[in-house]
């Protein structure tokens, strides 16, 4: 295991590490869901619980996808059939790489609603609208402006990913991230200093642990276990790309603290507004899309000066997007380039056309699709419950019981540690983390989904 091929790109530096990893991180979901999950579960409660399994579970759980990659320096499916030869271990690598298939088939979709709303914005349309709701249904069922957004999303997207990891990827997160916290950060100063919003800051942050309950316990669990791009193939991608004298442990911890400072900056920029701004009861509302394209222009339009704000919202929502299907076309594009021995730019052109094509089916699922149905749910439906409650969790589920049970401790410890010449009494701990708390915590989420979901 020495250093990196000479014909492999690799990220240029540390903080081109974590502005990648932290951009696949931080997505729609910390802006949209977690919110209103926080709020509607115990407020300090339920972040309380959020950030205990972000260290006892994320981080440890991240570490072992990065642990993969780096000393396999393989995509993700290269990586298991590199560590575990002769063995059906490669299948968990291929399972990453479908469940990055899919989930960038509809994200696209949903990245190009955040554009059609970023221009909504710009031009002023949003305050001529007296129906959010009726707004955003005219959009999202239509056929010409979804397409145009989702195609231009994916275009985006492969440019930046053909264009490699050090002049394509690192480069564009290393402007983009920081940009996104700033605008983010910027949006949530107005926002708790708006009138009546201290009442939102309370509602957010003081604990309410009479609401607390297993499924509390579950669904923060389930956050902070899949908040951090775990189980698609992406960290371990990543993870090839990171240089042999990066202190992994460290890179993950900044990785995770970073997508939490974003998930509750994010809830400063959205509850207190509500709160102020709002005649909505939070505690009815749902995450996802109706809260940012139905609710949340609402409150913009209230605001003082909302059209800016507006503009920041929307745009701030794009580049989040945009940082999360760069990082999760690039598991598709690795997979193509070293395992079909293809040119970084054949890879990306067949990764981003079929992605598109399956895109185009599920972004036609609000409209013209809509009644075309299998398992009785529609094209977007099937690929955001599968991916979200199936491959991801046994993804993750079949990563932690690799790392602790064929990778082994001494190989694991060995990567983590830079072949010893890091010490830290944390190691052993995490190797026991991964090998024996984690996946049964990630196992309870898996069978929870089951039940949940009406499947069991």
């Amino acid at each position: 295991m020495t250093g990196l091929p000479t014909d492999r790109d690799s990220f240029g530096s540390k903080f081109g590490v974590i502005a990648a990893t932290a951009g696949s991180a931080v997505g729609l979901g910390n802006i949209w869901r977690f919110p209103l999950v926080t709020t509607q579960n115990g407020g300090g409660a339920f972040l309380l619980l959020y950030i205990g399994f972000v260290l006892i579970i994320g981080i440890p759980v991240m570490l072992s996808e990065f642990s993969i990659g780096r000393r396999a320096q393989q995509n993700a499916f290269g990586s298991f059939k590199k560590l575990a030869p002769k063995t059906p271990w490669f299948m968990v690598g291929f399972l990453g790489i479908l469940t990055a298939f899919a989930i960038l088939a509809f994200y696209s979709t949903v990245a190009g609603w955040t554009f059609e709303y970023l221009f909504q914005s710009i031009s002023g349309k949003l305050l001529t609208v007296d129906n959010m709701e009726e707004n955003f249904s005219d959009f999202s069922t239509g056929t010409v402006r979804p397409l145009f957004w989702q195609l231009l999303v994916m275009l985006i997207t492969g440019v930046v990913v053909y264009a490699g990891i050090k002049k394509g990827i690192e480069k564009f997160t290393k402007i983009l991230m920081p940009v996104l916290v700033l605008l983010i950060l910027f949006v949530a100063v107005r926002s708790v200093t708006l009138e009546g919003a201290m009442e939102g800051v309370r509602y957010l942050f003081l604990p309410d642990w009479s609401v607390v309950n297993f499924k509390t316990v579950l669904m923060a669990l389930g956050q902070a276990a899949f908040s951090l791009s775990i189980g698609m193939g992406t960290l371990i991608t990543y993870g090839s790309y990171i240089q042999k004298d990066n202190h992994l442990l460290s890179t993950s911890t900044q990785v995770a603290l970073t997508d939490t400072f974003v998930a509750i900056l994010s809830s400063l920029m959205v509850i207190p507004a509500i709160f102020a701004f709002s005649d909505v009861v939070v505690s009815d509302l749902s995450p996802g899309p109706g809260l940012v394209f139905e609710v949340l222009p609402n409150v913009f339009n209230a605001m003082p000066g909302g059209v800016i704000f507006s503009a920041i919202f929307f745009g701030l929502l794009s580049l989040a997007a945009l940082t999360s299907t760069i990082s999760v076309l690039e598991v598709v594009v690795a997979w193509l380039k070293e395992e079909l021995r293809l040119t970084r730019k054949a890879a990306t052109i067949i990764a981003s056309i079929s992605i598109t094509l399956l895109g185009i089916l599920a972004t036609l699922s609000f409209g013209e699709l809509r009644e075309f149905t299998i398992f009785g749910k529609t094209i977007f439906g099937l690929l955001d419950y599968a991916s979200a409650n199936i491959m991801l969790t046994f993804g993750a589920l079949l990563i932690v019981i690799f790392v602790g049970w064929k990778m082994g401790e001494s190989d694991f410890l060995e990567e983590i540690s830079n072949r010893g010449t890091i010490q830290s009494v944390f190691f052993k701990i995490i190797f026991y983390i991964i090998r024996y708390i984690a996946p049964v915590a990630i196992g309870i989420i898996t069978i929870a989904n089951f039940f949940i979901s009406g499947i069991v």
